[in-house]
């Protein structure tokens, strides 16, 4: 099935909105369950100082977030087990843990996404935070996890 320019718009607002509330949920210690009603209700598709925030594609924003909730101690597994030596993931920052288990949850949950969507995705949403050396490390961190998850 072909993905639809608004479907793939739909689905990068997502995984931005996903990213985000990872982020506050590790940030705040926010339940899901009040983090889900929160972006439904006052995030996803909402206008926020004068910003029109993208139509998100609500299930599989669930999705996301639900999936890296219930899953984060695999999904940190699998991140620390490709860092270099001598990094851990702790020393990585909140936003970018954020991107990367969400990142590491498609390719391990979602094999109806292609590999390289997600991965191009992924290293977009860096993109909006960081430099490019870091969305190159996103990059090259989701490669590795999806060589073993998607073997």
């Amino acid at each position: 099935m072909a993905t639809t320019p608004k479907r793939s718009r739909s689905r990068s607002a997502a995984r931005l909105a996903a990213v985000q509330a990872l982020y506050q949920q590790e940030m705040e210690g926010t339940p899901l369950a009040t983090l889900l009603h929160e972006f439904h209700h006052h995030r996803l598709g909402a206008t926020i100082d004068d910003i029109e925030y993208a139509e998100a594609e609500v299930d599989f924003f669930d999705d996301v977030v639900a999936g890296v909730d219930a899953r984060r101690d695999e999904l940190d597994v699998l991140i620390a087990g490709r860092l270099a030596e001598g990094w851990t993931l702790a020393r990585l920052d909140k936003p970018m843990k954020a991107i990367l288990r969400a990142g590491a949850y498609e390719l391990a949950a979602r094999a109806d996404v292609p590999v390289g969507s997600v991965i191009s995705e992924y290293v977009d949403v860096a993109k909006a935070f960081y430099d490019p050396r870091e969305s190159g490390f996103v990059n090259g961190l989701l490669e590795a996890i999806a060589r073993e998850v998607r073997a």
